[in-house]
């Protein structure tokens, strides 16, 4: 069989390596939205308090040194690649760098598991946009691997962390009937949610929080499938920004755990279930921001990891690619999956007006 790849490319969204990165990688971060400046300087605290370092591209790496392995023992031949969005390494340099090794067939790693425009699509036209500036459109094929929220790789890390979690409070006698599950991913604005995935398939909240409902069921019976018990659980949301004016879902993960407090709830286990690495807004979102609300409570808080460079992880990548080029749909946990190679067309439009992109 005629291999159809001949490199891999991780597709990052990236992260400032040092206080003097924070500003410019967050005015990259917003160009064209509007972000009034106060707002960024209030973000860039955040970084500035864990060091001025992101640790995104860090994870990366060690995703790519990972995979390498992986890709060593299935006898997968595909040299790897990284190209982010936001912050070196940029992804035309990466683009230009392939093609000078000879390469003419690249599939694409998003690391973004949910159908949404930042999610997804933004992804594809990233690649578009940087395929014109370095002039090899039409040279170099970039094809984005589907999306993977319900494949087993992705799930099991969570589902573990969860059964680890719920048996650490039940170990010290926190009742069940006192303990919340929250489950939390990236606000987005409530047009945007609604212009996920293929039209017309999903209700007004669209793809993306229908995937993450998926992924949390998910979850939930593989917890459940280890003899644990599951308490009272919820999705929320955190790292909203932009206008107060504009709409996005809804609740905040700080709101539902001073309503969970106000309840008699004595812990709350945090899943983020939206992200693939425990980067900045994970970090401050979860670990201080979260967790100072549940101290103001007097709840106890545990967070449960994200996938990262988890080996079930890798292995899911791994599988992604091999079932990419055999053709075939792959795994999926879910009624949703597995999900579609190629995007459906106007699936999560840009809110800004429609750009090229590449192809699913």
């Amino acid at each position: 069989m005629t291999v159809p790849y001949d490199a891999f490319l991780l597709l990052g969204f990236g992260g400032p390596e040092g206080p003097g990165d924070v500003m410019p990688f967050l005015e990259n971060v917003t160009r064209g939205r509007g972000i009034p400046r106060e707002r960024l300087e209030a973000v860039s605290h955040h970084y500035l308090a864990l060091g001025g370092a992101s640790p995104i591209n860090a994870q990366n790496r060690a995703l790519l040194a990972a995979l390498g392995d992986a890709f060593a023992v299935r006898g997968i031949a595909l040299p790897r690649y990284w190209g982010n969005r936001n912050w070196e390494p940029y992804l035309a340099p990466a683009l230009r760098q392939i093609a000078a090794h000879g390469h003419r067939r690249v599939l694409a790693l998003a690391t973004s598991a949910y159908a949404s425009y930042s999610g997804c699509r933004q992804y594809r036209e990233d690649v578009a946009r940087a395929l014109a500036e370095v002039g090899l459109e039409g040279r170099l094929a970039v094809d984005k691997l589907r999306l993977y929220f319900d494949h087993p790789g992705f799930v099991e890390p969570f589902a573990a962390g969860l059964a680890t979690a719920l048996g650490a409070l039940a170990a010290d006698g926190v009742p069940a009937d006192r303990t919340r599950v929250l489950f939390t991913t990236h606000s987005i604005p409530l047009a945007m949610a609604e212009a996920s995935g293929p039209r017309g398939r999903f209700d007004a909240n669209g793809a993306y929080v229908a995937q993450h409902r998926a992924a949390i069921e998910c979850v939930l019976a593989s917890v459940r499938g280890r003899g644990v018990a599951v308490p009272t659980w919820s999705l929320v949301y955190q790292s909203r920004s932009g206008s107060p004016h504009v709409p996005w879902l809804e609740p905040d993960i700080n709101d539902a755990l001073r309503a969970a407090g106000a309840e008699g709830t004595h812990a709350a286990v945090v899943v983020p279930i939206g992200f693939v690495s425990d980067h900045v807004e994970v970090v401050w979102d979860l670990d201080h921001e979260a967790r100072e609300t549940c101290d103001e409570l007097g709840m106890r808080l545990l967070r449960v990891a994200t996938p990262g460079a988890d080996p079930l992880f890798v292995a899911a990548i791994a599988d992604l690619v091999e079932d990419r080029m055999a053709g075939d749909p792959g795994a999926a946990l879910s009624s949703l999956g597995p999900w579609p190679s190629v995007c459906a067309a106007g699936c999560c439009a840009n809110p800004r007006g429609a750009l090229p992109t590449v192809a699913g």
